[in-house]
């Protein structure tokens, strides 16, 4: 399985390493508005830092501990500031939100657990489960801790394939007006984002999609929709997603996603699915001795007791759907089954929509670093032949991401892998267009809100990151 954060985050355009010399800790002056539950951090004359606590109390930090594997591409690395983000994206939070919901009369927060597909098909492996055994388990592990609600990422995701589909139909007609419309890369991976905001900054950023994430997509429903259906203000939830890579964690973290007029983040914390391992560990309890409890039905894609999937890859579908979509709606060919094309490596295939000897439509998958990095070289040189691409920073995509269950002793990664995506595949398929629900959201939540909001909600931004210019990198 991959290590820690994703292979894709680094330094420079040349190998899979930063090198060395590379400073990891750097000071930094935090002047942004932080939520409530932030803490303050002070840099003393010395360069020591010290967390400011709500009651004046003061805490010497550490200075964050950086390995290869675990760089951020940030130059500059996780500051100490930045640490203490990332403390809070954690199960430890969690517990210790759900023991203050007991404890404390006056700050009650309502729990709610935003579960990811691939992360259920990971523990699913692991205890010799199916998917939807899994979650039924998990629905009453978390409510029995204390959750109040357990939803599905792939409800969310469901907004994600359909604003990518309408994305991409009018990127595609405006294509002879605007060079940067195609071909339309896809967002969902944070790895792979921030990797294009600091290392490629201006050049690519306009040709990765606006479409939200699957997780800050459920971010908008619970902290807006879900928040004024339960009459409670975004800060009185507590919102964590269960994903398959550490990369989610900086994803939520980002100022995009906090909602400046409730001081609150759309995602307050991410575990990844080894996170929730150690969870069970902690209570002592085995998810194969949990009794099942009934399926949350308001934000996930269920059928009676089990939960509905997407067509096409591990990682989203994204090309499945888009590609169907577009050859509908632009060239009205109905594609009942795609061929993929496998170049380089099977992380690397093509599909194509061919009428007359005549390429209509040219889309790829590009999975892991190295592929990535030949693909944005050939957008450099404009010698890249393809419309769409899903991009993923982790070889193999979201099923092997680094926040995933290890595999035992007598397996290797490889046929972990395998049987995790067989997992998450047997899953039966409910195309986006056909979710009632989410096209009752579209009406009742979105339409109302005006079309600008709407777009807020559904969509985001990003920001190109000055290099720092610094001789220690050169590489002799």
């Amino acid at each position: 399985m991959a290590s820690k954060f994703s292979g894709v985050l680094q330094l420079t355009d040349l190998d899979d390493f930063i090198t060395p010399s590379q400073a990891c800790i750097k000071p930094v002056t935090v002047e942004k508005k932080k939520g409530r539950s932030l803490a303050k951090i002070q840099i003393e004359d010395d360069g020591s830092y010290f967390q400011i606590n709500q009651d004046g109390g003061k805490q010497k930090l550490e200075k964050a501990k950086i390995t290869l594997n675990d760089c951020l591409a940030c130059s500059g690395c996780i500051t100490s500031a930045e640490s203490v983000l990332i403390t809070q994206q954690s199960h430890e939070e969690l517990f210790r939100v759900l023991r203050n919901n007991k404890t404390s009369a006056t700050e009650q927060k309502m729990v709610v657990v935003s579960m990811s597909p691939q992360s259920r098909a990971s523990l699913a492996a692991h205890y010799g489960l199916s998917s939807s055994e899994t979650g039924r388990r998990l629905t009453s592990f978390f409510k029995g801790i204390g959750v109040h609600h357990v939803f599905d990422t792939s409800f969310s995701r469901t907004f994600s394939l359909l604003e990518n589909q309408r994305e991409f139909i009018e990127r595609f007609q405006k294509k002879e007006q605007d060079r940067t419309a195609l071909p339309m890369l896809t967002s969902s991976c944070p790895g792979w984002i921030c990797y294009a905001e600091k290392t490629h900054g201006e050049f690519i950023l306009p040709y990765i999609s606006t479409t939200r994430s699957p997780q800050q997509m459920m971010g908008s429903l619970v902290k807006g929709y879900f928040a004024e259906q339960k009459g409670l203000s975004p800060e009185q939830i507590y919102h964590v997603t269960v994903m398959p890579c550490f990369d989610k964690k900086l994803e939520a973290s980002r100022p995009d996603f906090y909602l400046d007029k409730a001081e609150t983040r759309e995602v307050d914390c991410v575990i990844t699915s080894v996170e929730v391992m150690k969870m069970l560990e902690e209570e002592n309890v085995s998810l194969s001795d949990m009794e099942p409890a009934p399926l949350d039905a308001m934000f996930s894609s269920v059928h009676g007791d089990e939960f509905l999937s997407h067509a096409g890859s591990s990682s989203g579908g994204y090309l499945h759907q888009v590609f169907t979509y577009a050859a509908k709606q632009l060239f009205g060919e109905g594609v009942e089954e795609l061929t993929y094309k496998t170049l380089k490596n099977k992380d690397f295939q093509e599909v194509t929509l061919e009428k007359d000897g005549v390429v209509l439509l040219r889309f790829a998958l590009s999975y892991g670093f190295r592929n990535i990095q030949n693909l944005v070289q050939k957008l450099k040189r404009g010698k890249s032949p393809y419309h769409f691409v899903e991009v993923m920073a982790c070889p193999s995509g979201c099923v092997n991401g680094g926040g995933q269950v290890q595999p035992l002793a007598n397996e290797t990664s490889k046929e972990l892998v395998q049987k995790v995506e067989e997992l998450y595949k047997a899953e039966s398929l409910l195309a986006p267009e056909d979710n009632a629900h989410v096209a009752e959201l579209y009406q009742s939540w979105l339409h109302n809100v005006g079309k600008e909001k709407a777009r807020e909600l559904l969509h985001t931004q990003y920001h190109a990151v000055e290099k720092n210019t610094n001789g220690l990198v050169a590489k002799w």
